[in-house]
């Protein structure tokens, strides 16, 4: 994307930052973190293109005549792997806002996270099991680290809440992500499907080092705040830190080393308690924070409102990350790889959502603010119902291709490409109005963490998919797809009909 500069703006100077010039009128920093955040997200959904992919390739689950090389894994493993790491992914990012908050500063926390996602690329470019699991979990560790402290960054350009620029410029930033995520399938999956798998991770490498490259570049341009950190650790605090966590490392290994020596260890013993543990972390910190009697009367109401939205959140997320597994496998095996005399990689499938969100974005956006200069516009709850009946519907849709798709038929591209569609428009109705109520319901105690409780709602519909494979259900069979549909469905219709109770929970929350 062009760079567009201008003169120098008064605003800009109240921020910090030393450049006078401006990036489409904003802070000339916003051009640094827009340029990171989308070589970052390049690397990060090229290797998520290629990953159910890579995991089935030569196995039962693959296609017929598609490139070996694989870990020829079931398409149930393939699925819990893939939901497991992006659980992973959201759920570190609680644990990296906190390191960039208290040990490193948002900066340090960025650099050293953009190291972590390079090398874990190039691990997964390494042949073999092994490489692979250490691979995926250094991405997953890094990209945890990155995401809540590029985003606080991003906050830090504009000269507190009331900056008129500040909704735009997180507009602007959040389109860096989407050209990123549109590209990478194209350039990232077309290489590693096509060619050699393990030199698609290393160009997700390369993207990463471009993105590094263009942060240590334009780090001046950054507020001086994003080197500070906010709330350093004490010596008391860093000392207990270290010792819970090494106390956890040892128990860990020690249970572990008995499991390898006793010959029981299989790809389980890793998958179910990370899929647990996925669940029951986001469970214990609402908890924690619903029982803190330091609350008001007020936010406890708020906290009881808001597990609604966390709830309806997580099944919705549930299905729609399938789009990337479930999805996925079945566009590699029985959709067809050609379109108007075009042949393509099933990979390319990922490029769809980010080009309809790139497309409708503007558009939903326009058209709730023409409803709202009507007093017409739905509400924060029917929002919600509207995001969870459409992920719903799009699963009902799905069944229709899979009952066509059978022996060696396979159905047409745009079915999957009407799908996304539709899961596009329910992500429209739903994500940017959870990440607003999120800020808005958050106790004024819990004001930073509720942001990464938002995303816990993530990673408790991923690591629900997860059970559920590691559990034997068939997530590519129409009878639990017609079941995942359903469920959104009824939890759209329930969120719709105790929208008035949900309301009054809320307060002066709108």
């Amino acid at each position: 994307m062009a760079t567009s500069l201008t003169k120098k703006d008064a605003r800009e100077r109240a921020t910090g930052a030393p450049s006078g010039r401006t990036f489409f009128g904003h802070p000339r920093g916003l051009a640094t973190l827009f340029m990171t955040e989308m070589w970052e997200r390049f690397s990060f959904y090229g290797m998520r293109a290629l990953l159910p992919l890579y995991l089935i390739a030569g196995g039962p689950a693959a296609d017929k005549g598609s490139q070996g090389g694989g870990l020829a894994m079931t398409a149930a493993t393939s699925t819990a792997i893939y939901s497991i790491y992006l659980a992973m992914v959201y759920l570190l990012a609680m644990p990296g806002g906190w390191f960039g908050d208290r040990v490193w500063g948002p900066r340090k926390t960025v650099t050293i996270s953009a190291v972590i996602i390079m090398a874990g690329h190039l691990t997964l470019a390494l042949p073999g099991e092994g490489p692979f699991f250490g691979g995926l979990a250094l991405v997953a560790l890094g990209s945890g680290l990155l995401k809540a402290n590029i985003s606080t960054m991003v906050g830090h350009l504009y000269d507190g809440p009331d900056d008129p620029r500040r909704d735009g410029g997180f507009t602007v930033f959040y389109m860096g992500i989407n050209i990123g995520a549109f590209a990478a399938p194209l350039v990232i999956g077309t290489v590693g499907q096509n060619y050699s798998w393990h030199l698609g991770f290393a160009l997700a490498a390369a993207g990463m080092a471009l993105g590094l490259l263009q942060f240590l570049i334009g780090t001046r341009h950054l507020n001086p705040r994003s080197s500070e950190v906010p709330k350093p650790l004490s010596r008391a605090e860093r000392t207990s830190v270290l010792r819970k966590g090494l106390s956890w490392l040892v128990v860990a290994a020690a249970f572990y080393s008995v499991v390898v020596l006793t010959g029981t260890y299989t790809l389980n013993w890793a998958l179910v308690p990370i899929t647990v543990i996925g669940l029951v972390i986001p469970v214990a910190v609402l908890l924690r924070i619903k029982r803190d009697r330091e609350l008001s009367d007020s936010d406890q109401s708020k906290m009881t409102g808001y597990i609604w939205f966390f709830v309806a959140a997580a099944v919705f997320w549930m299905i729609y990350d399938q789009g990337g597994s479930t999805m996925s496998i079945f566009g590699d095996t029985k959709a067809s790889g050609e379109l108007f005399g075009f042949g393509f990689p099933s990979s390319w499938y990922q490029s769809v959502n980010p080009l309809w969100i790139m497309a409708l974005a503007p558009v939903m956006a326009w058209g709730w603010m023409w409803l709202a200069r009507r007093n017409q516009e739905p509400s924060t709850t029917v929002k919600f119902a509207m995001g969870l009946v459409l992920i719903g519907v799009s699963f009902f849709v799905f069944v229709v291709p899979m009952a066509m798709a059978t022996g060696d038929t396979k159905v047409s591209p745009m079915w999957l490409v009407g799908i996304y569609l539709i899961q596009t428009v329910g992500e429209l109705c739903l994500s940017p109005v959870g990440l607003s109520v999120t800020t808005k319901m958050a106790p004024a105690k819990y004001g930073s963490q509720m942001m990464g409780v938002w995303f816990l709602a993530v990673t408790a519909g991923d690591c629900t998919t997860s059970l559920l494979s590691l559990a034997g259900v068939d997530l590519n069979g129409t009878g639990i797809v017609t079941m995942e549909a359903a469920l959104a469905c009824l939890a759209g219709y329930a969120i719709w009909m105790y929208r008035k109770r949900v309301t009054a929970l809320m307060g002066d929350v709108r």
